[in-house]
């Protein structure tokens, strides 16, 4: 029965009990029974033993006693609970034995496994999240007269990036998860590790050579692989780790996170000889692993390094393969197929490959990201060829629908055969109870309808906005706040259950909170009309932002993506975009002549720099985007008009090289040939190393009021990223948004 499904193995339990004779584990609330250990037990099985003891009573009523072997009562049955040097380290077991029954794994964390097991689907336990759970009450437990489950799970090492398994160890354990991120690592050197061996404040300044070739110039973006003395000093550095964290069995030796690798001559000769850029850190990572037989070296297979050598890691070294790239909206095998043959590549060539893969969208946690069908083909694919350790980087943060996101990826990596359906099904059910049918309505509809737009690219660094055209069309959004709305009605007598389903809506309360930035429909606004005229603000895009506000607060939400934007950051941006979106724009709907070309975005369309929509915290909301040179702009306002202020947006995300202006120029001019100067705002929070990563900043101007038909922008790009950002030489983008001119 290892592979047996949940299902097949509860309705055996049934025939079993139906046609053989009943086990009575407790009856009446009372039990024969009890609960015995190992002369030799530690406290990590005695702890496991306590929760079986601890749910036993919950259920029944009956407190069975935890004895050793040396102190059984001869006159009671047993639950034994073993350590089995016969079995695999991973493996468990539950069977019976004549009238006891046995649980038991190959270690101390499998034993705890079975003992999870046996609560979960014999006795029907569920966890929902470290404060939900269900157990049922019943003061008789029966069971089958025979048990012999066995099972060992494929994925060894199982990691679901959430807060809810690392703040809360006793949930992770029911779930069968890791504690932490990269367990039995260095905690100091996990990933990108290049910059720690060898910062640039300590080495660049006098061993340039340490560092990449770009150019004609060496950048401390990325090592120098075939420097002899760069080993030397990696070598020495992860020695000094070993030693001050001597229970750690695993090191990260691994490029940092950009894209700028070395392309020296020694560099370049090795990576064409291999046919990947791998090929040069596989032979580093070898010989620092080489130095190290007893530890495991990890390194990445990312971005550039993705592809796979010819050459074959050393045993000790742990292959990280990691899917950023990956199209969402379906399984990698049909949306990444590059990815599935560089998996497939890489496990040709080693035995120890990690899987690093993404499962959220990392711009904007709390958007509706409807990728929840492609998890279990994913994970089967990673199984399939030979991933014995998954780590899911979900947004740690909660995201949008966290609980029932964690849940189902941490029970997909413990058996990637699980139903899905009713995986999901048990989730909306026991956490959402009454207003579950309605949250899994939203989870049906909004994949069927991205299932319907093949074409759609399901980003990990993507916006809502990309969907307003797809599966959150104005009409949809309406269809999915409606099944909230009916949720909310169903759970109305319970604040426990009204506040996880209005935490489960705020993705859908962030959708139309963003599709209002755009004006999209007229319910879907920053600004309404009043019987004047006049504008002022949306009163039913007010209430939502408050009941956002106060969602979050209550969830205790605080983060809106990975670049640290707080919730409370974008309340505070939305409301002064609601207050530049009621000023009378005289510039709403001008035309805009640009004399730089934008790039990319928002369709290169200058005029979303009048149209009235907002960009959001995010550069695919409307922003208008120029790299590696200025924004020269003019706009047209039609005739001469008495002008007195201007105020534009600029968006910073400098993980993507995307930083405010140096300074911003305007002018002025009546025939659009011959400007005067109005004034020059400059950046008073320049980049550097400790800049804010995702901002927007308003570059005001005002002036004694004149006359003028034309406004000219000039808005100074810095061009290059500085030698210290890990895009040092390349081009910097800026984005702009909305012009408002009174």
């Amino acid at each position: 029965m290892n592979k047996f499904s949940i299902v097949f193995s509860v309705v055996i339990g049934l025939l079993l009990s139906a046609c053989s004779a009943e086990r009575e584990l407790v009856k009446d609330g009372n039990s024969i029974y009890e609960i015995v250990l190992s002369d030799v037990a530690d406290v990590k099985q005695y702890q496991p033993a306590l929760e079986l003891q601890r749910y036993l009573a919950q259920i029944s009523g009956a407190e069975l006693p935890i004895v050793n072997e040396k102190d059984q009562n001869d006159a009671l049955h047993k639950i034994y609970l073993r350590v089995s040097s016969k079995q695999k380290k991973a493996q468990l077991s539950i069977k019976t034995e004549g009238k006891n029954l046995i649980l038991s794994g190959g270690s101390n964390e499998a034993l705890k496994h079975a003992i999870f097991e046996f609560l979960e689907h014999h006795l029907g336990c569920r966890w929902y999240s470290p404060t939900v759970e269900k157990v049922p009450i019943q003061r008789t437990i029966i069971l089958p007269d025979e048990i012999d489950y066995s099972y060992t799970p494929d994925i060894l090492t199982r990691t679901v990036h959430s807060k809810l398994f690392y703040e809360n160890h006793a949930f992770a354990d029911k779930l069968k998860v890791s504690y932490e991120a990269f367990p039995y690592y260095v905690p100091e050197a996990r990933v990108h590790t290049f910059h720690r061996f060898m910062p640039e404040e300590k080495f660049y300044k006098d061993h340039p050579e340490y560092f990449a070739l770009r150019g004609t110039r060496r950048l401390p973006t990325q090592l120098c692989l075939t420097n002899d003395r760069v080993l030397d000093l990696v070598k020495d550095s992860v020695a000094s780790y070993f030693k001050q964290y001597p229970e750690a069995s695993v090191i990260s030796v691994s490029q940092d996170d950009n894209q700028q690798y070395c392309k020296c001559e020694n560099c370049s000769a090795i990576d064409e000889k291999e046919g990947s850029h791998a090929g040069s850190l596989i032979h580093f990572v070898n010989k620092v692993a080489r130095a190290f037989p007893d530890k495991t070296i990890s390194t990445l297979a990312y971005q550039y390094t993705r592809k796979p050598p010819q050459i074959s890691p050393e045993k000790n070294v742990l292959v990280t393969l990691c899917s950023i790239e990956c199209d969402r909206s379906g399984p990698i095998e049909d949306k990444c197929k590059d990815f599935a043959q560089d998996l497939i590549g890489w496990k040709k060539i080693s035995d120890n490959i990690r899987i690093w893969d993404y499962t959220t969208q990392f711009t904007n946690f709390l958007a509706p990201f409807p990728n929840i069908e492609t998890l279990q083909p994913n994970i089967q694919f990673f199984r399939d060829n030979k991933a014995k350790w998954v780590f899911e980087q979900h947004s740690n943060n909660p995201s949008e629908l966290f609980e029932l996101r964690s849940y189902v990826m941490a029970k997909l990596l413990w058996n990637p055969d699980s139903n899905l359906e009713n995986l999901v099904v048990d989730f909306t059910d026991g956490y959402y109870q009454e207003g579950g049918v309605y949250v899994k309505k939203y989870v049906d509809r909004i994949h069927e309808e991205l299932s319907k737009d093949p074409d759609f690219f399901l980003f990990l660094y993507g916006d809502p906005s990309q969907a307003f055209d797809s599966y959150l069309r104005p009409e949809l959004l309406s269809e999915f706040d409606n099944y909230f709305n009916q949720a909310e009605k169903a759970v109305l007598d319970s604040v426990e259950l009204l506040q996880r389903i209005r935490t489960a809506r705020l993705s859908i309360d962030y959708a139309i909170l963003e599709a209002s930035r755009k004006n999209l429909t007229k319910a879907y606004s920053l600004v309404q009309k009043n019987s004047d005229g006049t504008n002022e603000a949306n009163s039913a895009i007010l209430k939502r932002l408050s009941r956002f506000e106060k969602t979050c607060a209550d969830a205790g939400i605080k983060m809106m993506n990975e670049m640290g934007f707080a919730v409370d950051e974008y309340v505070r941006n939305y409301q002064a975009a609601i207050q530049i979106a009621v000023i009378p724009n005289k510039a709403l709907g001008k035309k805009v002549v640009l004399g730089t070309q934008p790039k990319k975005y928002a369709n290169e369309d200058p005029q979303v720099l009048t149209d009235g929509a907002l960009g959001g915290n995010g550069f695919y909301a409307n922003w208008l985007g120029f790299e590696g040179t200025n924004m020269e702009a003019v706009i047209d306002m039609g005739k001469e008009q008495e002008l007195n202020q201007i105020s534009l947006a600029f968006l910073q995300v400098t993980n993507h090289v995307v930083f405010f202006p140096e300074q911003v120029t305007y002018s002025a001019s009546q025939n659009g040939v011959d400007f005067v100067k109005l004034g020059t705002v400059i950046n008073d929070e320049p980049l550097n190393k400790e800049s804010k990563v995702n901002d927007i900043k308003y570059f005001n101007l005002k002036w004694n009021t004149m006359s003028a038909r034309y406004i000219r922008i000039e808005a100074r790009n810095m061009n290059k990223a500085p030698y210290w950002h890990h895009a040092a030489g390349l081009p910097t983008w800026i984005f702009a948004d909305e012009i408002i001119i009174e």
